[in-house]
């Protein structure tokens, strides 16, 4: 899901904050950990996750790895919405789960306005929650954006010439009846949704031409073009190619950048430093490209997302 301060002071803010746990955070290459060590011998995590295909993805990955390094797991993926899964990480619930910068920057760490620079946001996240909440997130973060965007029929964008938001807004006051919207609930009221999208670009949208959809819905209802032409997608979900759909140009930088990062409290990730080792090659082979093809082998397949990782996870080279 996001993206967005001067270097030398992120630089400072970074050092002071992050460096303290110089075995965990630090920016040395590593190599990809296969599924035959005991580096986790005789620890015991609990995983969590959000309760979309993504998540449960990244989730089921991460109880393999841990249990492929000798970890006792138990498995607490699928969490109903994303302030559950941080309450139960914050109250020990769950041990770590993989969170989104632009959720911890906005959501939990209440800014309203996202830092473009998808290095800046992920190092300005991660030194402010471990200061202000000991939540530590490990780095690097897997280069997927997971950023909120609006989609349209490719053959609807190629003949009303639209490549951006910016094409959109001007669609809006020249051909209002033409833009027409399916977005979800909870994007209607976030300060990174519509309404913020609808100041920033100056996109005119009645209420009679916005529904409100459940998620799987807004790709199908979109690709058919009949309820709405505008349909509020996340861009690694694998129904965007799957529905012929292409994604309109945040040209402005509205949407924050939305890397995900496995998070846990810090505590976790000082007594056990090998969790740095362990995780950063795996985040660092998420492109956007590759969790869109992982997504809608969920999603449009049909396929279980504990498979899906399991057999990714072999295919790469990380289990044995």
């Amino acid at each position: 899901m996001p993206q967005r301060a001067t270097s030398l002071a992120l630089a400072a803010v970074t050092a002071v904050t992050i460096l303290p746990l110089s075995g965990c955070f630090g920016g040395d290459s590593v190599e990809a950990a296969s599924g035959s060590g005991d580096a986790l011998k005789g620890a015991s995590f609990t995983v969590g996750s959000k309760d979309f295909a993504e998540q449960i993805i990244l989730g089921r990955m991460t109880v393999d790895l841990l249990k492929a390094n000798g970890a006792k797991v138990t498995d607490k993926t699928n969490i109903k919405g994303s302030a559950s899964t941080r309450k139960a990480l914050v109250s020990g619930d769950i041990s770590m789960y993989w969170e989104y910068t632009g959720t911890g920057w906005i959501t939990y760490l209440k800014h309203t306005k996202p830092i473009a620079d998808q290095r800046g946001q992920f190092e300005k996240v991660a030194a402010e929650d471990l200061a202000k909440n000991s939540i530590a997130w490990i780095d690097p973060p897997a280069p997927l954006n997971n950023t909120y965007a609006f989609a349209v029929r490719k053959d609807k964008a190629d003949a009303l010439g639209l490549k951006s938001l910016s094409d959109l807004a001007a669609l809006s006051r020249s051909k209002p009846s033409e833009a027409t919207f399916c977005i979800e609930s909870e994007f209607s009221t976030r300060d990174d949704g519509f309404p913020g999208l609808l100041k920033a670009y100056g996109i005119k949208a009645p209420g009679a031409q916005v529904k409100m959809l459940d998620t799987g819905l807004i790709y199908t209802e979109t690709a058919k073009g009949k309820t709405c032409n505008f349909g509020e997608v996340f861009a690694t979900d694998g129904r965007i190619p799957a529905n012929k759909l292409v994604v309109l140009e945040d040209d402005k930088k509205f949407f924050p950048v939305y890397q995900p990062a496995l998070t846990l409290k810090k505590g976790t990730l000082e007594k056990y430093p090998a969790l740095k080792k362990i995780f950063a090659p795996l985040a660092e082979k998420l492109t956007t490209f590759e969790m869109q093809k992982l997504n809608a082998l969920a999603d449009v397949e049909g396929e279980d997302p504990e498979d899906i990782a399991t057999s990714w996870l072999e295919d790469n080279g990380f289990l044995k």
